[in-house]
């Protein structure tokens, strides 16, 4: 089939850098309108951007300013879930696919484009991610995706093709590691990453902070406030979620905070090793934890731990916009409403350490849980009470004693 516009998920990087040229070879006399997400992945990312589409064949650039619209509506919901990927990933890279994808449907049905194109690899997460995305707000939109199809079925070959068009690349061949950044997060995969046996060049390769060993000798004390469920307040000072965790990436980066090296289960199947950097979220997540240990009560802090593995594999594997992932977000933001308080940390060498927490919905009573004498809490009433909870232990305990005998 033939498009005669086409609008491309556009970011500059490798693949996308070709596919203009690419698509336009393909497509004879269609038109390519790039598109390009501002989610925080900094302005030497975003530099020069509209230049190079528009040098390399794209009709029209749209860079779109995405950083309060992922914060708020995205990362802001998993923050209250304290959502996360097998235990680990804090979820970087799926909060800016499905926004990114509705995003390129609206400009699309506004530029009455014939189809949607990304730059996604037929191994990855992220195709899925962009489809889901695009199908939820366009259920009848074709979306080309070149790695299926085409011949430059390695980033070598892409790379040659682009120096054969003489199209601009800000890689070379020994530093071409995937990566993928934004306000939250940064990912790196691929070259000597790929075999897991291999430790990860860390002085290579990390952007957003150092390592423990080369962090400050002197711990670093700082203050979050809440108020439910989110941080409003960093070190005293009111600012918006977007403005605390900017400053936490630069305070936990130089901290050597929230760095992972991990072998992930990819939703197509294959594991996949990556090394994350993400010291902002790491510290908010944790202080998080540490307030909701002070709010919440057992019954629902124990349920809303399998809810958060739900909402971090529905966010993972593409379904942000399904009924299930609203109905969770409901049931979180219920969980919230007493989540309000101030958490204090001190931040040395990688680790974050919990240095007190207070809150006006505290559930913990001091002279209740008091080693000391008080007026509040009756110690012969436990006897009473565990002869209660003992017995079904008891009945068993004597029916077996009895079938013993009886032998």
């Amino acid at each position: 089939m033939n498009y005669k516009k086409i609008v491309l998920a556009y970011s500059g990087g490798l693949d996308t850098s070709v596919m203009i040229e690419w698509l336009k070879e393909n497509y004879k006399g269609c038109e390519v309108i790039a598109v390009s997400g501002d989610v925080g992945q900094g302005e030497s990312e975003l530099e020069g951007l509209e230049e190079k589409a528009i040098k390399t064949g794209a009709s029209k650039v749209y860079v779109l300013d995405l950083k309060e619209e992922i914060v708020n509506d995205y990362i802001a919901e998993a923050i209250k879930a304290g959502a996360k990927y097998e235990n680990e990933y804090l979820l970087g890279t799926p909060f800016s696919r499905p926004l990114i994808a509705k995003k390129l449907v609206e400009i699309a049905k506004k530029e009455g484009a014939d189809a949607i194109c990304h730059g996604c690899t037929g191994k990855g997460n992220d195709q899925v991610r962009f489809e889901l995305g695009i199908k939820a707000f366009a259920p009848d939109m074709p979306v080309i995706v070149p790695w299926r199809t085409w011949e430059l079925n390695s980033r070598e070959k892409e790379i040659e093709y682009a120096e054969k068009h003489n199209i601009p690349l800000k890689i070379n061949r020994e530093t071409n590691y995937s990566k993928d950044k934004n306000i939250w997060h940064l990912s790196h995969e691929g070259l000597d990453l790929e075999d897991p046996k291999n430790e990860p060049q860390y002085d290579k390769i990390l952007e957003m902070g150092v390592t423990p060993q080369k962090a400050p000798d002197k711990e670093e004390c700082i203050t979050l406030d809440f108020e439910k469920g989110l941080p409003i307040a960093l070190n005293g000072e009111k600012l918006s979620l977007l403005e605390i965790i900017t400053k936490l990436n630069e305070i936990g980066g130089k901290n050597g905070i929230g760095i992972i090296d991990i072998v992930e289960n990819r939703l197509v199947g294959m594991k996949s090793r990556g090394v994350y950097e993400t010291p902002g979220g790491t510290i908010i997540y944790k202080a998080h934890e540490i307030l909701e240990t002070l709010c919440l009560d057992k019954d629902t802090m124990n349920y809303k731990q399998g809810i958060s593995d739900k909402f971090g594999e529905l966010l993972y594997d593409a379904k942000w916009f399904t009924p299930l992932r609203e109905a969770l977000s409901a049931f979180i933001d219920k969980t919230q409403e007493n989540v309000t308080g101030t958490v204090k940390l001190k931040l040395y060498k990688g680790n974050i350490i919990n240095a007190g927490v207070s809150s006006p919905y505290s559930l913990h009573s001091t002279e209740i849980a008091s080693f000391g004498e008080d007026e509040s809490f009756n110690q012969k009433d436990s006897e009473g009470f565990i002869n209660i909870y003992s017995l079904p232990t008891r009945v068993r305990a004597k029916m077996l004693e009895n079938n013993k005998k009886s032998k």
